[in-house]
């Protein structure tokens, strides 16, 4: 590889000679030179055919060309303020994210609910000292955005901060009233440019909505051109039926749909993918415009309190935290946990060998990361966990399916103490702050979801933390090398498709997404025979190898594998028209 000297990265345009273009139609790759100028793809020619006239000249050889990869499933709503060059994805050759995840982020917001927001999902995004929250509306949101970011990005409304701004965080009904707000605050949002709208059915407050206030927010959705994202109420005991919920408010509503990192986890439904690809291939022959996404890893990743009963959560985190202080409810909340199975645990009753510390908001804390509940049980003196899975450093390694089996760890040593009181403890020490790694999944279920038509790819990368799970850095790398290159699992051509095409189709990028004339140039060069990912859970923060070239909107953010810190990217705002801003 060589490029001509002297040149700034991205200024002057570009000819790429001689790559492996693979466009992301799905069809065969095959070997051209594509120029670059004003930040768009000007024209696509046979090897060598390529003028430079004063633009940059890249011999690609050896090396595919890529649409950039979009991560359908982000949660860098503040990354992205504060660390604007976005190295972690950026170095993956991620061009464009989409924000806003599963019902909780913090646009549209007052004063009250942002106050409240930051303190819920801190072990998601964090909460950054002296940051300044100077937007309110997602409108203000997106142009704090646009004054620099490294890559694209796209802004779902979420549908549980706008029932927490409309009528509080109440385990009830909305009222006619209520539910007339949320319209309100959704179609303004939709106006202001957001995609969709996402939701989070085992997150407090968007899971208390029914069924039937979803088909009414989506409608609105729907008349906006836009698309509904939900994480779903189960993906444990009840994942099949919260899926038919999905596909049931998508065809009441007229919602497109898009299924939030679609798995099937938790022992309960070990090799069941192909019950959930059936329910999905039934709807989409009925005509239900579905896509969905996954990451390619068996850990799931969220936070510690996400497990509590729905019930425990109800008002938001200070009445939380005063539930769990309180000993009588505190053995409530351990019986719904431990012997029923919560909502918040997905109906599947909690094994604490699977719930691994991976961040907390204190300091003082940061010697539990890495430890499950039932390490930190042991050490304080608890020794009998009866029906331990004891996989979980073999889901680490890559070696084990994860969730087993269950923990009983109601067993106490002589003062009382239990696996839940270290969970509790955890809990109200870290003020709800603690993120974990879930270790739940199969991988014959992941395998076989992310071979379907419908498939798109989706990061759920959470960027904060001492060890937040490796897929942040490494999932689109990981695609590319373990299980394209490596397994066989999908072709190239195949898993470029479901990484730029097919998600630049589900947010109607009418011209991104694919390597064509007049395209916007997002573009990633990679070589597909070293592509691979080294993030690990020990080292998560690792730049994946084999993508020495980024370019968004035709300028440079990776140079022959070195950050440029250049920031180009801007946010691509739904319109009217079903379009996006140029």
């Amino acid at each position: 590889m060589s490029a001509t000297a002297g040149r700034r990265p991205g200024t002057t345009g570009l000819v790429v000679r001689g790559a492996t273009v693979v466009d992301g139609t799905g069809d065969p790759a095959y070997v051209a030179d594509v120029t670059v100028t004003g930040g768009r793809i000007t024209e696509i020619g046979a090897p060598g055919s390529a003028v430079a006239d004063g633009r940059r000249v890249l011999d690609a050889t050896g090396l595919a060309l890529a649409p950039g990869f979009v991560d359908m499933h982000a949660h860098s709503d503040l990354a992205l303020l504060t660390e604007p060059d976005h190295l972690a994805k950026v170095g993956q050759g991620v061009t464009c994210e989409v924000l806003g995840q599963d019902g909780l982020s913090y646009a549209p917001v007052d004063d009250t609910t942002l106050a409240q927001l930051r303190q819920q999902i801190a072990g998601w995004n964090g909460d950054p000292e002296g940051f300044d929250w100077d937007w309110r509306t997602v409108g203000e949101y997106l142009a704090r955005l646009d004054r620099g970011i490294a890559v694209n990005a796209c802004y779902l409304v979420p549908q549980g901060t706008v029932r927490a701004l409309a009528m509080g965080w109440d385990a009830r009904p909305a009222t006619a009233a209520e539910l007339q707000r949320q319209k309100e605050l959704v179609a303004a949002a939709m106006a202001e440019g957001a995609v969709g709208m996402s939701s989070g059915l085992t997150y407090t407050p968007g899971m208390y909505a029914s069924t039937e206030e979803l088909v009414e927010l989506c409608r609105v959705v729907a008349s906006a051109g836009g698309y509904y994202s939900p994480h779903h109420r189960s993906y444990g005991a009840g994942a099949l039926e919260a899926y038919a919920e999905m596909v049931a408010v998508s065809r009441a509503s007229g919602c497109p749909l898009h299924l939030a990192h679609a798995t099937m986890n938790f022992a309960v439904n070990v090799g069941r993918a192909k019950d959930l690809l059936n329910l999905l291939d039934t709807a989409i022959a009925g005509g239900c415009d579905l896509t969905l996404d996954t990451y390619p890893y068996l850990p799931g990743s969220t936070t510690l309190a996400a497990l509590l009963p729905s019930w425990a959560s109800e008002g938001g985190p200070g009445p939380t935290l005063a539930r769990l202080r309180d000993p009588a409810t505190a053995e409530r909340i351990r019986h719904d946990m431990e012997a029923v199975g919560s909502d918040g645990c997905h109906g599947v009753p909690v094994d604490w060998t699977t719930i691994q510390i991976s961040g907390t908001r204190s300091p003082s804390l940061t010697d539990r990361v890495s430890k499950t509940i039932a390490d930190l049980a042991r050490e304080a003196g608890v020794n009998d966990l009866p029906g331990q899975s004891g996989n979980v450093g073999e889901t680490i390694s890559g070696r084990g399916s994860g969730g087993a089996g269950r923990t009983s760890a109601g067993s106490a040593d002589e003062s009382g103490h239990t696996a839940f009181e270290v969970f509790r403890t955890q809990l109200l020490d870290d003020e709800l702050g603690t993120t974990i790694l879930l270790h739940v999944g199969n991988e014959e279920n992941v395998r076989a979801i992310m071979r379907h038509p419908a498939h798109t790819g989706g990061s759920d990368g959470l960027l904060t933390g001492a060890r937040p799970h490796p897929r942040a850095w490494g999932t689109f790398p990981r695609y590319l090398g373990h299980y394209v290159r490596d397994e066989g699992v999908l072709t190239l051509e195949e898993c470029v498709a479901h990484l730029s095409g097919r998600p630049a189709k589900r947010l109607n990028l009418v011209d991104r997404g694919f390597i064509r004339v007049g395209h916007h140039a997002d573009l990633v060069l990679f070589d597909p025979h070293t592509v691979t990912d080294t993030a690990t859970y020990e080292n998560p923060r690792r730049q994946p190898s084999g993508i020495p070239y980024v370019y968004v909107n035709g300028v440079a953010v990776i140079n022959n594998g070195t950050p440029t810190g250049a920031l180009p990217g801007k946010t691509l705002r739904h319109t009217p028209k079903g379009a996006h801003a140029l």
